[in-house]
């Protein structure tokens, strides 16, 4: 029986891990630039976030530190999200 329970631990160690590593390498892209979070365009005077496709034209300020505009964008998105994962 012991060493039953030892290779059943063992399986479930193993199965933790597995599922602990899918998940960081879901996290971690490939650096491609394809994967850019934003991009701040000085001529344009503008602030893109390619996660929510959020544009916003006022640079100066959000570089002073003016974030509330992009963190509460960034914020409901997240709610979003994850309320469509609790209804799925």
């Amino acid at each position: 029986m012991s060493v039953l329970r030892a290779r059943m631990l063992d399986m479930e160690q193993r199965k933790q891990e597995a599922a602990i590593t899918m998940q960081r390498r879901s996290q971690v892209g490939t650096g491609d630039r394809a994967e850019k979070i934003r991009t701040y365009n000085f001529p344009q005077d503008r602030v893109s976030d390619h996660r929510i496709s959020l544009t916003l034209h006022n640079l100066p300020q959000i570089l002073e530190g003016e974030l509330d505009e992009l963190i509460d964008a960034l914020a409901t998105h997240d709610q979003a999200r994850r309320l469509e994962e609790q209804l799925a």
